[in-house]
């Protein structure tokens, strides 16, 4: 493609118009093969992938098995317009890039076109240069409005430290609730798989609200229970064996601030029931005190169960839930996500690249197409450790994405025909503890019952023996 005035700003584009074309997958849809070949002759040697179709109904088809990052669409298609095609998709909410083409000289089509997110449009019969200059205008629009949309993230994490990176429908409704709820007084409950940003979120409607303490977490899953009040509560000194001083809890760091409570299922129920105090009165007493202190504190929780199942199977108290769960928002798991997992990639790629010292890898659409099948059992946090791994590699690893039967952490015992399922079920409970390393908490989370039902059992079992 010929420049019609060769300064050094159009050779610069024009390199960098075929960096992105090399690595760009283009759909072209018009009903007459004349039309068709043309443009398959042109691009179909300087693009990552060309495809045709000759109606809406074809290239939708193409679209939902390929993510194509231009479409090239002639107006007037039999059946189904590549107007009314386009104006779906966006009611979709699919905003690909388009660029019209017609052989009418219709200006009020032009507009609708325009109006209806067009990129450009373009009038038949056309040259081959004219094509390219189109295409160039759209494709570097669309890297600069890809690199604006990443600044802007960096910018908010920066400013609100949260990394909260997104804009999928599911993701756009997590922010919009977070934002609504970040000024306010109340209760927070964040549910979610792991790996998906729960704690990330936590800081991010911290960093937006009014208050001016800190922001505390604790993953109640690490603490055995005997330590959960010294924890949350502070204790003086000598109120038990191991108090050799005075000792703050974490209530008393986030004063006018924010407490996070991560995993909050795994809390015993005495602690329950004392955080259900403290959230009535507002008042703490450390262990071994007498008195009690005053403290301003705002509880977002989180969970990787449903927050509404909390309270099923005696796992969580129904005051201290209620008390909890004034605002639930939930985290999309990755594969839910669409384009974020693109958005994501490239964030943590520039990020990674910046703090490693190594140059960013530029990946293949074969590569694009791979994230995007795959479905990210780890969610965010597998994805960061891929784009690490990649920076490494200098390629998207071979052993990556590949998606793996779930492993049982331990083996069919083969049960007797002849025990009772009293006999079965301890048995399996005890395979569970065994695998975990007894940790009750994590054997409760596995088994999908409350800690204080397990303890009970194993209590009723040692009666027995």
């Amino acid at each position: 493609m010929q420049s019609l005035n060769p300064t050094t700003n159009d050779v610069s584009d024009e390199l960098e118009f075929n960096r992105l074309l090399r690595s760009a997958a283009i759909l072209v849809v018009d009903d007459e093969p004349g039309m068709r070949n043309f443009l398959k002759r042109a691009l179909e040697n300087r693009c990552a992938l060309l495809e045709v179709a000759g109606s809406a109904e074809e290239a939708e088809a193409l679209r939902l098995r390929i993510h194509f990052d231009l479409l090239l669409v002639d107006i007037r298609l039999p059946g189904l317009s590549g107007l009314d095609w386009m104006e779906r998709l966006r009611e979709r909410g699919v905003r690909t890039h388009v660029i019209y083409m017609t052989a009418y000289a219709d200006l009020d089509m032009a507009i609708v076109a325009l109006r209806n997110g067009a990129d450009d449009f373009i009038m038949k019969p056309f040259r081959t240069e004219q094509m390219f200059m189109s295409m160039q205008r759209t494709l570097l629009r669309r890297q600069i409005l890809r690199e604006n949309s990443l600044l802007r993230l960096q910018l908010r994490q920066i400013q609100n430290d949260d990394g909260i990176i997104g804009e999928s429908a599911g993701m756009v409704d997590v922010l919009t609730l977070a934002q609504r709820a970040a000024p306010t007084q109340s209760a927070v409950i964040i549910s979610g798989e792991a790996g998906t940003g729960k704690a990330l979120l936590a800081r991010a409607i911290h960093g937006m609200s009014r208050r001016s303490g800190a922001f505390v977490s604790l993953n109640c899953g690490t603490l055995q229970p005997d330590r959960f009040e010294a924890e949350l509560f502070g204790h003086v000194q000598g109120a038990f064996a191991e108090a050799t001083h005075t000792r703050d809890g974490l209530f008393l760091h986030a004063d006018k601030g924010t407490l996070f409570l991560d995993e909050i299922d795994c809390l015993p129920d005495a602690v329950q029931v004392k955080l259900v105090s403290v959230l009535e009165e507002g008042l703490v007493r450390p262990l071994g005190s007498t008195q009690s202190v005053p403290v301003d504190v705002r509880i977002i929780s989180a969970t990787t169960r449903p927050a509404d199942s909390l309270t099923v199977a005696e796992s969580f108290r129904h005051d201290l839930y209620y008390r909890l769960n004034v605002m639930p928002i939930k985290m999309p798991p990755l594969r839910d996500r669409g384009n974020d997992v693109q958005l994501l990639f490239n964030f943590f790629m520039d990020r990674l690249a910046a703090e490693l010292r190594v140059d960013a890898v530029e990946l293949l659409h074969s590569d694009w197409e791979r994230l995007q099948r795959y479905p990210w059992p780890g969610n965010v946090r597998e994805l960061r450790n891929v784009v690490e791994r990649t920076l490494m590699l200098g390629e998207l690893p071979n052993d990556s994405l590949q998606p793996q039967a779930e492993e049982t952490p331990w083996s069919d015992p083969g049960y007797p025909l002849d025990w009772t399922v009293e006999s079965v079920e301890r048995a399996h409970i005890e395979a569970v503890l065994e695998s975990v390393n007894n940790n009750k908490s994590a054997a409760a989370r596995s088994l999908g019952v409350s800690r204080k039902t397990l303890e009970r059992k194993q209590a009723l079992w040692q009666r027995e023996d």
